[in-house]
């Protein structure tokens, strides 16, 4: 599974798909590679390739001005706004060139090849690329278009979403046929990727300041900076002046159709599930009912992020977007597009969703460091671990605890030379064992007294949790504030104790030593392209 030995290690270069990674042998290649893969994107990353080449015939005006603009313009950004690894080269005082990776690249260029060159419309168009020959229709659920990109974690997939969102509202307002919208339902999993994802969209920033999305007004011909005029809603704090022109972030709860809102055994209440269906409509701290909000409008486009979370349809998730997509449909419309992003597009099965378009895997990512290099402590250190027969938890880890210590300890050291912090991240199995790990580390090791030690409880869709923390949803902000903040060298914090906080939504920079005391595995949704992008 090695890869290519032409595969080249910086993030900018245009990928051949002759040398793309796949999980098998070199000499595999010819074969098998097909077969290996998700199903659509070796075909497709070789049609998009002879596009790309053309110079995006095809394409109508508004998407080849975009991806002109986009991908074959230097930009020069303050470097202020140019978080290592993004920005490359210096570009004069004070600015930096800005340059998009190819794996965003490629993205965006496949979404615009299969809408505006092939016109998919469903999955029967998208069939057309499965070079498996496994592929059936019975495996879409959906009946509207919905594509999904797989890149690993901390690779600019909200970049991505950036891109998308402006490419539709620009198709929409200047192509006379376009079926895309200027209205949008940028979701979250959860309260951590909402706060993410926010601090992006936040006064529009990431569009009209942090990265080069608009083009300037006169490039051919269009005022593009005049004519985006969007407002963002965040969850609740809805202010609709218009019909279009808007971005409706929030957690997916929100547009829950009251009946589409299923109790189950595994929620934290369970009497719900017992008693009886729960009630419908807007929640108790809900201003409006976001839900009837965005059913309501007659345009719009759904962009997940984290999106390995709709993988089922019986799942609340997908009744709600199917709810969205079949009231367009009275009304005339239909959801104009779907747009997925995420580290691990794969059922509780483990097998990968069949409409993934595109694919930037952790091993590629790993090689043009794009994200950190994952190494393992030396033979001899593994040669000492024992789980030992113990019904404590951290009895039982002891030896995976202090060597993931040791290891935390050389990084912290490197890392004070150079004026930053190294962060120990501990990831457990439920909630009960955070404790008792935190406690261990506080009472073995002088380093980690205290308030070194930050423990967050969540629950299994990774919201920090009020019941299992006994706290207040005030004190729960501000753990979720100190989470965020735990690489900046005020933070008292030096660890992070907690089951699902790395797995999504987590951007810090810093996480150097990672103890997973629970298994990676599609079975508990943890997957090594979620927890390697972290830090």
């Amino acid at each position: 599974m090695a890869l290519h030995p032409n595969f080249p290690e910086s993030p900018y270069t245009i990928l051949d798909p002759a040398i793309r990674w796949f999980p098998a042998d070199e000499t595999l290649r010819e074969s098998s590679s097909e077969k290996l893969m998700p199903p659509l994107v070796p075909q497709l990353r070789r049609k998009v390739k002879e596009w790309r080449d053309s110079g995006y015939v095809g394409a109508t005006n508004t998407s080849k001005s975009l991806l002109n603009y986009w991908f074959n313009t230097p930009h020069l950004l303050p470097q202020a706004y140019l978080p290592s690894p993004f920005g490359r080269g210096a570009g004069g005082e004070g600015l930096a060139e800005f340059q998009y990776y190819f794996a965003q690249r490629e993205a965006l260029e496949t979404i615009i090849y299969l809408y505006d060159v092939v016109g998919v419309k469903d999955k029967f168009d998208l069939m057309r690329f499965d070079g498996s020959g496994v592929v059936s229709a019975g495996m879409f659920d959906e009946t509207w278009r919905r594509f999904v990109v797989k890149m690993a974690t901390g690779t600019g997939k909200t970049k991505v979403l950036s891109l998308v969102l402006a490419w539709s509202f620009y198709h929409k307002l200047y192509e006379p046929e376009s079926s895309l919208a200027r209205n949008f339902l940028v979701i979250a999993p959860n309260i951590i990727v909402l706060d993410r994802i926010y601090k992006d969209f936040q006064g529009l920033r990431i569009f009209l300041k942090d990265d080069p999305v608009l083009p300037d007004n006169g490039v051919d011909g269009r005022n593009w900076r005049d004519d985006f005029q969007l407002t963002l809603h965040v969850q609740d704090e809805v202010r609709i002046t218009r019909p279009t022109g808007n971005i409706f972030l929030t957690n997916i709860h929100r547009v829950y159709a009251g009946d589409d809102i299923p109790a189950s055994p595994d929620d934290e209440d369970t009497m719900d599930y017992f008693l009886g269906r729960r009630p419908s409509g807007a929640t108790t701290d809900s201003k409006v009912d976001l839900g009837m909000i965005v059913r309501d409008i007659d345009e719009l486009v759904v962009l997940n992020d984290e999106a390995h979370h709709i993988h089922d349809p019986r799942m609340a998730w997908f009744k709600s977007i199917e709810d969205i997509h079949n009231r367009l449909k009275q009304k005339g419309s239909t959801l104009s597009l779907q747009v997925d992003v995420t580290a691990t597009p794969k059922h509780n099965n483990g097998a990968i969703f069949v409409q993934t378009i595109a694919d930037y895997p952790l091993v590629e990512a790993i090689k043009q460091n794009v994200v950190k290099h994952p190494v393992l402590p030396d033979a001899p250190s593994r040669a000492k671990l024992v789980e030992r027969q113990s019904a404590k938890y951290t009895e039982k880890y002891t030896d995976y605890i202090h060597l993931g210590v040791i290891e935390w300890r050389k990084a912290y050291a490197e890392h004070q030379k150079m004026g930053k912090k190294a962060i120990l991240f501990v990831m457990t199995d439920d909630t009960r064992n955070c404790d008792d790990v935190a406690e261990y580390l506080r009472g073995h090791y002088p380093d980690l007294k205290g308030d070194a030690v930050l423990v967050i409880h969540t629950k299994s869709n990774g919201d920090i949790s009020e019941s299992t923390s006994g706290k207040s949803k005030e004190e729960l902000d501000k753990l979720r504030e100190q989470a965020n903040a735990i690489d900046s060298l005020d933070s008292p914090h030096k660890a992070i104790i907690s089951v699902m906080v790395l797995k999504e939504g987590w951007d810090v920079r810093n996480v150097t030593t990672i103890v997973g005391l629970r298994a990676y595995s599609a079975q508990s949704n943890i997957l090594p392209e979620q927890t390697l992008g972290r830090g």
